[in-house]
């Protein structure tokens, strides 16, 4: 496995000769609105990945919201004999329908 890949270089308009990403590798990750980016950039990615950039025409700020963390209150499932009961009708009339085909 080679250790550093090519360079590609743009070939149209204002990207001519200039090094381009490869989309491959690119990524999102979400900061924390309390944390400085730059600093998270620096702490949570350059460790692992020192080559890595920022691409902040394409930063954007948000708030994600789980609606699942604060909204989804569990329901158990039905006992096991009401499924089986509900499941056993139709399957007693698919049985019966079959009888009156071949009788």
């Amino acid at each position: 496995m080679e250790k550093f890949a090519h360079i590609v270089l743009g070939e149209r308009g204002k990207q001519k000769g200039k090094p381009q990403p490869d989309s491959a590798l690119r990524d999102t990750e979400n900061v924390p609105l309390s944390e400085d980016v730059q600093a998270w950039f620096e702490r949570e990615v350059l460790s692992h990945a020192p080559d890595a950039w920022i691409d902040h025409d394409k930063t954007r700020i948000g708030y994600e919201i789980p609606f699942n963390c604060h909204f989804y209150v569990f329901e158990p499932p039905r006992p096991l004999a009401e499924i089986d009961a509900d499941l056993k009708r139709p399957m007693d009339r698919i049985k019966q329908m079959i009888e009156g085909l071949a009788g």
